[in-house]
C-alpha cells in the first residue's frame, strides 16, 4: 500500500470521524443524563459518569400507568401504517417498474421528499369532519403519507433489478399477470420486501408531528408521550433522557441488526428508481 492510499484512509477516517462524533457525543450524554439523579444533572462542572447511578429513572418510566398504554398505541399505528403501506406500495411499485412509467415514479418521488407537515391540516379538517380526531384512525392513515412513498419507491429499484426473463417465461407457460407477480415477482425480490418494511416501520415510529396534532390524550403514542413529560413547572432530565432512550431502543436495536439491507435499500430506490 502506497503512502498516498493511506493519507487517503486516513483522511476519510478522519471525516468520518468529524461527521459521527457529535451524533455519537450527544448519544452518550443522553446516556448520562438518565443514570444520574438531578443533583448530579445540575452539577457544575458537568458530571459524565455520576457515583451513584440512578436507575430508578427507568423503572419510574416504565411503572407509569400510561407507558404502556403509549407503547400500544405506538405499535398499533406503526403496524398498521407498515402493512398498509406494504399492500399498496409494493403492487404499486412493480406496476411503475414494469411499465417503466417515468412520470409516475417522479411523483412519488415528489411525495418521498415533501414535508408531512404539508399534508397536515387538510387532512385534520377531513379528520375532524368525519368525527376522527381522538382516536387512533387518523394517526395510521397519515403516516401513509410517510410509509406508502419509501415502500414504492424502494421497490420501484428493486423491481427494476430483477430479472425479467423469469417473469416472461411464466407468462408463456400461462401465468397471469397477479400469478407472475406473486410467485415469481415478490420471492425474488425478498431483500427488498424486508427493506421497505424496515424502514417504514422506522419512518412510522419516530414520527412526532401527526401524533401532536391528531391524537388524544389516550391516543398518544411514544414520541408525543415523551414531549409531553417537559413542563414549566418541573424538568426532570433524568426520567425525560430515560423515557428518550426507552423510545429509540426498538428502532435503533433494529436499525443496527439491518443497517446493511437498509443502505442497500436506499441505494436502490435512489439510483435505479424512475
Amino acid at each position: 500500500m502506497s503512502a498516498r492510499d493511506i493519507l487517503g484512509r486516513l483522511g476519510l477516517a478522519f471525516g468520518v470521524f468529524l461527521i459521527v462524533s457529535p451524533a455519537i457525543l450527544f448519544f452518550l450524554w443522553m446516556i448520562s443524563l438518565s443514570v444520574k439523579y438531578e443533583i448530579d444533572n445540575a452539577a457544575y462542572p458537568p458530571v459524565f459518569i455520576p457515583e451513584n447511578f440512578a436507575w430508578k429513572n427507568y423503572a419510574d418510566v416504565l411503572a407509569s400507568n400510561r407507558f404502556f398504554t403509549y407503547f400500544k398505541n405506538s405499535v398499533v399505528v406503526t403496524g398498521g401504517a407498515t402493512l398498509l403501506a406494504m399492500l399498496v406500495g409494493v403492487p404499486a411499485g412493480y406496476g411503475i417498474a414494469r411499465m417503466a412509467a417515468h412520470k409516475s415514479a417522479i411523483v412519488i418521488l415528489i411525495a418521498r421528499i415533501t414535508p408531512g407537515l404539508s399534508y397536515l391540516i387538510p387532512l385534520f379538517l377531513l379528520f375532524q369532519w368525519l368525527g376522527l380526531l381522538g382516536t387512533l384512525w387518523p394517526q395510521i392513515i397519515i403516516h401513509l403519507v410517510v410509509t406508502v412513498p419509501i415502500v414504492i419507491w424502494i421497490m420501484i429499484g428493486y423491481f427494476e433489478t430483477t430479472p425479467i426473463e423469469l417473469e416472461e417465461a411464466a407468462t408463456i407457460d400461462g401465468a397471469t399477470r397477479w400469478q407472475v407477480f406473486r410467485h415469481v415477482a415478490l420471492p425474488v425480490a425478498k431483500p427488498g420486501l424486508a427493506v421497505a418494511f424496515i424502514l417504514a416501520v422506522i419512518f412510522s415510529w419516530n414520527n412526532f408531528v401527526f401524533g401532536i396534532v391528531l391524537a388524544g390524550r389516550e391516543t398518544r403514542t411514544l414520541p408525543v408521550a415523551v414531549y409531553n413529560m417537559i413542563s414549566f413547572d418541573q424538568l426532570s432530565w433524568g426520567p425525560l433522557a430515560a423515557a428518550a432512550l426507552i423510545v429509540t431502543a426498538p428502532v435503533l436495536v433494529l436499525t443496527m441488526f439491518a443497517q446493511r439491507q437498509i443502505v442497500a435499500g436506499l441505494t436502490a430506490g435512489a439510483v435505479k428508481g424512475g
